[in-house]
């Protein structure tokens, strides 16, 4: 196998490693061991491999559901998620601050409210905005209203566009955090009914897995990333493992079959690598309980190589 090199368009980075072990915006246990499974499976190891630096910055502290009571049944244990994602905001502004580039991980996908807070903060006092790349199976476009389950882990994209509870809505320094034109679903195919009719109120582009079958990954990446840069500082990366066919990966919190393919989820990150404007990247939903021999994190450290400009040749 030929050597990895970095991509040319992106450069040498500071790779700086923020862990979320939160899983209380999901209905199901074992998320919260996604950031020590990607160290386990090297992920230190494999950005050095690509010539960058890598700092582990640790965890950022989160409640355990044990310790607390549900205030709200149609959006469970939302002030201490919206607790934690502000935490993750602050640590998040800090790594851009020092010039890094954070690769955060979860824990479930409530977390972005605070992964996209933090950036596009950071970037709304420079007088940029950025766009959003939210790769997932599910839409994540629900709100306590609209929610079958109050699960707020399928909340947060709607939350990043402005719909939904302040205590994520307002999380940044600016609202939205990231305008409608910018952002983009890509991979979805399973939607409850009301977050689909609220996708086409807020007008975000959604290309589902039909259309990658019909028109393949790289012409979905090449419009979405399109769409993500246009008139931004450039676009954050969400990507959700659920949106991976359970075959390979079989570990994360809400399987989905018929999800992206081996390659297909390679193409993704190479796509944003060699685009030049990727601002962050954000892997959730590992669950190491429900996976095989750590399999899962091991498939999203080879993602996080191809986002950061692994090469074949």
């Amino acid at each position: 196998m030929s050597a990895a090199v970095p991509s040319a368009s992106n450069g040498a980075r500071r790779v700086c490693l923020l862990g979320v072990p939160m899983d209380l915006g999901g209905g199901r246990r074992g998320v919260d061991m996604g950031p020590s499974a990607l160290r386990i499976a090297g992920v230190e190891d494999a950005v050095r491999a690509l010539g960058h630096e890598f700092e582990d910055l640790g965890n950022v502290g989160v409640s355990a559901p044990e310790s607390r009571q549900v205030a709200d049944p149609r959006a469970r244990f939302l002030p201490e998620i919206a607790r934690c994602c502000r935490r993750l905001r602050a640590r998040v502004e800090r790594v851009l601050d020092a010039g890094g580039f954070p690769l955060v991980v979860g824990g479930d996908h409530s977390i972005a409210c605070g992964t996209v807070g933090g950036i596009a903060s950071w970037h709304q006092r420079r007088g940029q905005r950025i766009g959003l790349i939210w790769f997932d199976a599910h839409g994540d476009f629900n709100t306590p209203d609209s929610s079958p389950t109050g699960n707020v882990h399928g909340m947060p994209l709607a939350s990043c566009l402005g719909f939904g509870p302040d205590e994520l809505t307002r999380l940044a320094d600016v609202f939205p955090m990231v305008e409608a034109k910018n952002a983009v679903l890509v991979g979805i195919h399973q939607l409850d009914a009301g977050e689909r009719a609220l996708i086409r109120e807020a007008g975000i582009k959604a290309y589902t897995m039909r259309d990658i079958d019909m028109l393949g990954i790289h012409r979905v990446m090449r419009e979405a990333i399109e769409i993500a840069s246009d008139g931004t500082a450039g676009f954050h990366l969400s990507y959700d493992m659920d949106g991976c066919d359970p075959g390979i990966a079989p570990g994360v919190g809400t399987p989905v079959p018929g999800g992206a393919s081996y390659r297909e989820s390679h193409l993704v990150m190479e796509h944003a690598a060699e685009s030049g404007r990727l601002l962050g990247l954000e892997i959730t939903e590992i669950n190491p309980i429900l996976d095989v021999a750590n399999r899962t994190a091991a498939f999203a450290v080879e993602l996080v190589g191809s986002a950061l400009g692994k090469q074949i040749l």
